[in-house]
């Protein structure tokens, strides 16, 4: 165990003196990676934080089912069995024609233009809540219920109160998509910027290489220290990319807060929390050293 680590510690050792010969072309390619890398870790941050605010949203939608206006009471108020058995988990109200009446003279302060109908006008109808939904193939099933309500005797509509929930759960839907082929093609790009990083590093120390094979230096001894080169600027890249990231929110903010007024709202982007930026910057340490193995793989080979 301690020979392994010992070899580790030299190699780490290894691939920190190249750093430290050549700081300038190794901070550029930092400066590159991070770049690539900066895009979607910021898709990550926007979506972590639209994310509960969307769940938010999606609380009970709802379907307000109107009976036909010439439906006896008893009628309107025995279709709540109906209900019930196409929605069982549904929480359902219904509202009477002259509480819908006394609801509209509260809020609308139309109460003298309502005054010279006459009669009431409005119809008894329900208020069904349904559980939420979180993405667009579970918000398909309101219309299923709402097709199947509508097939009731006695009902004359049923308005669908959270179709934009469905439009919602559909955009963050694509936005997820887009963001993972986004990253996937970032990400090939990192790979080849670690590729290239390291055959150049290769031909440089080609001659050193060479004579640690010829008194007898294993491969494994041989690539680690560029294992850990490849890593190294993975990692580092990434740092600088979440760096960036959080810096660009603060003007984000900014801008967010004048809209959000608009709303009575106080949303604010915060950066991701300490395990999200841990699995990132992983992410990228693992690009950085798959870039390294490659090319290790490929170019080594032809000193042998």
């Amino acid at each position: 165990m301690s020979t392994w680590l010992r070899h580790h510690f030299f190699a780490l050792g290894a691939a920190l003196g190249h750093v430290r010969r050549a700081p300038g072309s190794f901070l550029f390619n930092i400066l590159v990676v991070a770049i690539a890398l900066a895009l979607p870790f910021m898709g990550v941050t926007l979506l972590d934080n639209v994310r509960p605010m969307s769940e938010q949203m999606a609380v009970e939608p709802e379907l307000s089912v109107f009976m036909q206006a010439d439906t006896p009471r008893e009628a309107a108020a025995g279709l709540a069995a109906h209900l019930r058995a196409i929605a069982p988990q549904a929480k359902i109200v219904f509202v009477p024609r002259e509480k819908a009446l006394e609801q509209l003279h509260a809020k609308s302060g139309l109460s003298d233009v309502l005054a010279t109908l006459g009669e009431n006008p409005l119809p008894d109808s329900y208020v069904i809540k349904l559980q939420a939904f979180q993405d667009a193939a579970a918000g398909t099933q309101i219309d299923t219920i709402a097709e199947q309500m509508r097939a009731l005797p006695g009902v004359d509509t049923v308005q669908v109160d959270s179709a934009w929930v469905k439009r919602l759960a559909a955009l963050l839907g694509v936005l997820r998509l887009a963001l993972l082929l986004l990253a996937a093609t970032l990400g090939a790009v990192v790979v080849a910027v670690v590729f290239n990083t390291i055959r150049l590093q290769v031909l440089t120390q080609r001659e050193e290489i060479l004579v640690s094979k010829l008194i007898g230096a294993t491969d494994s001894f041989i690539h680690r220290p560029f294992y850990y080169t490849g890593a190294l600027l993975g990692l580092c890249a990434g740092g600088v990319a979440l760096g960036g990231v959080a810096l660009a929110l603060e003007p984000l903010n900014r801008a967010i807060a004048e809209f959000a007024r608009l709303y009575a709202s106080e949303f604010q982007l915060a950066p991701l929390d300490p395990l999200g930026t841990a699995g990132l910057l992983a992410l990228s340490a693992s690009l950085g050293l798959a870039g390294a193995l490659l090319s290790v793989q490929r170019h080594l080979a032809r000193l042998t």
